[in-house]
C-alpha cells in the first residue's frame, strides 16, 4: 500500500500524548445489541457561500433478533449548527426510540451555517449520540463553515485517519488565495514534498496534524510581511489562547533534503514543532530541518520537541508553552538568536538538552514495554535569550551513561543560578522586554540584550526583517524604538 504506512507500527515510538491524540474511536466492552450506521461521520460537503441549509441523512441498523430501544441525542442541543429529524420527529433529544429487529431508521441532519460571520469556524463540527443501557455510539457530524481548502480524511490505519497530500515523488503546491483546512491528518509521503507560499494560513482541526514522514519533505515560504500561519481552526476570541486545539507539526527524518520553515507562526497545538526519527536513531544519517524568522507560542506541552534529529533555529521566538519551550534529545542543536521565554506558571525549565528519550515498543513477547534510545546530543546556542519566571533557572540536562552531552552558550542571556564554563560571555539579567504580558518580546530601550551579541554570524535582519546594527543584540529582536504591535501579528487570524 503506500509507503507512508507500511511502518505504521512505529506509532507507537511517538512520544508524550500522540497516542492518545490518535486514539478518537470508541471503546465498548459489550459487543451485544450495538447498533450499526450506514455512515460513522455525515460529511457536509457544500461550502456555503451564503446564509443557507443543507440536508443529509443516514441509517441506523438494528442487527440484532430483539428490538432495541435507544435514546438519541444532539450532543450540541439548541446551540448547535445542526438540527435533526428522527423518522419524521424534528428535535434535539429522543427518548425510548423503538427499533424493531433487522430494521432500521432513519436519521435527518440539517446544517444551518451563516458563513459571512466571521466567528463561523471553518469547519463546523457536532456529534448524535446513541445510548442503550451500558452501549454508547455516536455518529459525527462535519460541515464546511467557511470556503477554503478543505483536506479531509480519505484513508485508515487502526483509529488515525489521514489524507496524503502529496505522494511518492510528487510536489503539492499550497497557496495563500485561502485558507487550508485540515480535519485529522495531512500526511507527505516519502519523497514527496509540500511547498507553502507566503501568507497561506493553515487550521487545523481538533487532534489532526501536518506529517512529514521519513524522507518527505517541507518547505514552508513565508516573508516578514506574510507569514505563514498555523493555528487550530476555531476561530472565535475565547480559542485565541487556547492550548493544545490541534497535534502539532510532526517532521520525521531525512537523508536528502533539508525541511525548511521560514516566516511561519505556529500556535495553539499540543506540541508545536516536533522533529523525531521513527526509525534511524543514527543523526549522523540525516539532514536538519532549519527554522528562520519564526513564532511558536502558546502550546499546551512542548514548543519545539527534537529526538534523534537535526536542528537549526535562527530569529525564532518560541515562548509561553505550558510545559516545555524546547526540548533537545540526541542529535545537533544550532540556537542562533532565538528568544525563549516563558511566563506561564511553568514548573519545568524552559530549554533542556539531553542525550536519552524514552519510547514504548513491542518486545519479542509482544507486550509493550519503554525502552531508551541513548546518543550524543551537542547543542551550540549563540545571541540567544532562556529567560523566564521559574526562579530555579529555565536551562537543564538530562543524562544517562553511554553518550554524551555538549553544550556552549556564548553571548547569551540565560536565567541559571550560576554559570559554568559551558557559558561564555554570559548575563543572567532580566532581558526587559516590552510586555511578557501580551506575548511583545521586543526589548526595551534599557534592556541588556542590546548591543551585546556576538559578531560575525552573518545574520543581518531580526525576525521581523530589520536590520541589525554592527554589534547586534541579543535575542530574535533588534532594539527599534517602535516595534511593531506583535498582538495584531500573532493574531490567528
Amino acid at each position: 500500500m503506500m509507503r507512508v504506512f507500511k511502518n505504521i507500527g512505529y506509532l507507537l515510538l511517538i512520544p508524550f500524548c500522540i497516542l492518545a491524540l490518535f486514539s478518537q474511536c470508541n471503546r465498548h466492552n459489550i459487543t451485544e445489541e450495538k447498533l450499526a450506521f450506514s455512515s460513522d461521520t455525515v460529511y457536509f460537503d457544500t461550502v456555503f457561500t451564503s446564509v443557507s441549509t443543507v440536508t443529509r441523512n443516514f441509517r441506523v441498523h438494528n442487527p440484532n433478533d430483539e428490538p432495541i430501544t435507544i435514546n438519541i441525542r444532539l450532543a450540541g442541543g439548541n446551540l448547535s449548527y445542526f438540527d435533526i429529524n428522527v423518522d419524521g420527529q424534528a428535535g434535539y433529544e429522543f427518548h425510548d426510540v423503538e427499533i424493531p429487529a433487522h430494521d432500521s431508521l432513519f436519521v435527518f441532519v440539517r446544517a444551518l451555517i451563516n458563513p459571512t460571520d466571521q466567528n463561523t469556524p471553518y469547519l463546523v463540527n457536532d456529534s448524535i449520540l446513541f445510548s442503550n443501557k451500558d452501549i454508547f455510539q455516536q455518529v459525527q457530524l462535519v460541515a464546511f463553515g467557511q470556503d477554503a481548502h478543505f483536506i479531509l480524511p480519505d484513508h485508515t490505519s487502526g483509529s488515525m485517519r489521514y489524507n496524503i497530500v502529496a505522494h511518492e515523488h510528487e510536489v503539492t503546491h499550497w497557496t495563500n488565495d485561502k485558507p487550508w483546512v485540515i480535519y485529522d491528518w495531512a500526511v507527505v509521503d516519502s519523497l514527496g514534498q509540500l511547498i507553502i507560499d507566503p501568507g497561506t494560513r493553515i487550521y487545523v482541526h481538533k487532534a489532526g496534524g501536518l506529517w512529514i514522514y521519513r524522507d518527505g519533505n517541507l518547505q514552508v515560504n513565508g516573508t516578514p510581511e506574510e507569514p505563514v500561519r498555523f493555528a487550530g481552526d476555531r476561530l472565535e476570541s475565547f480559542y485565541a489562547s487556547d492550548y493544545a486545539q490541534w497535534s502539532r507539526i510532526w517532521i520525521n527524518e531525512s537523508s536528502h533534503q533539508d525541511n525548511v520553515i521560514n516566516n511561519a507562526i505556529i500556535t495553539n497545538a499540543a506540541i508545536g514543532l516536533q522533529c523525531s526519527s521513527i526509525i534511524d536513531y543514527n543523526t549522523s544519517h540525516h539532514n536538519k530541518t532549519i527554522v528562520n524568522n519564526t513564532v511558536i507560542h502558546n502550546n499546551a506541552d512542548v514548543g519545539v520537541l527534537v529526538r534523534a534529529a537535526n536542528l537549526e533555529m535562527n530569529n525564532c521566538q518560541i515562548s509561553s508553552n505550558q510545559n516545555y519551550s524546547i526540548v533537545m534529545q540526541v542529535g545537533n542543536f544550532d540556537l542562533n538568536h532565538v528568544t525563549v521565554a516563558n511566563y506561564s506558571g511553568h514548573t519545568n525549565p524552559s530549554a533542556v538538552v539531553g542525550n536519552f528519550f524514552d519510547v514504548v515498543t513491542l518486545n519479542e513477547h509482544g507486550e509493550y514495554e519503554t525502552v531508551y534510545m541513548v546518543g550524543d546530543a551537542n547543542l551550540n546556542c549563540r545571541n540567544s535569550i532562556i529567560y523566564g519566571n521559574r526562579s530555579d533557572g529555565e536551562f537543564g540536562t538530562s543524562t544517562l551513561d553511554g553518550a554524551n552531552v555538549n553544550y556552549t552558550f556564548q553571548n547569551c542571556i540565560v536565567r541559571k543560578t550560576e554559570f559554568d564554563n559551558h557559558f561564555i560571555n554570559c548575563l543572567n539579567k532580566d532581558p526587559k522586554f516590552v510586555s511578557n504580558y501580551e506575548q511583545d518580546y521586543n526589548l526595551k530601550e534599557d534592556s541588556p540584550a542590546i548591543d551585546a551579541g556576538m559578531e560575525g554570524l552573518g545574520i543581518t535582519t531580526d525576525l521581523l526583517g530589520r536590520l541589525r546594527n554592527d554589534a547586534p543584540d541579543i535575542g530574535a529582536f533588534e532594539y527599534y524604538p517602535a516595534p511593531e504591535d506583535m498582538k495584531r501579528r500573532l493574531s490567528i487570524r
